[in-house]
């Protein structure tokens, strides 16, 4: 079996707030490196890279409705419990 490690990247409870600006920043930052490296892909060489393709509108998607159950909560006192670990395997 191979190895896997896990990390925590959120672990906490947050206010509706807190929980759309973190969740926003977070999912803002991957559609930005995807982008990225697509750009990067397109200039080096001269074809979009497909990952990137794929995955930027799965991520707004999944942003879109974070903010809709974030934005329905926002009149609440909700407080929310958000967990988020990153799993490594190596592949071999």
């Amino acid at each position: 079996m191979k190895p896997i490690n896990t990390f925590k990247l959120i672990e906490g409870d947050f206010s509706v707030v807190e929980a759309k600006e973190l969740l926003t920043n977070l999912y803002s930052n991957k559609i930005q490196f995807h982008s990225s490296k697509n750009f990067s892909t397109q200039e080096r060489f001269g074809h979009p890279h497909e990952g990137s393709l794929k995955r930027i509108p799965e991520l707004k998607a999944t942003l879109t409705e974070i903010c809709q159950l974030l934005d329905a909560l926002k009149q609440t006192d909700s407080r929310l419990n958000i967990s988020a670990n990153i799993t490594i395997q190596i592949n071999e």
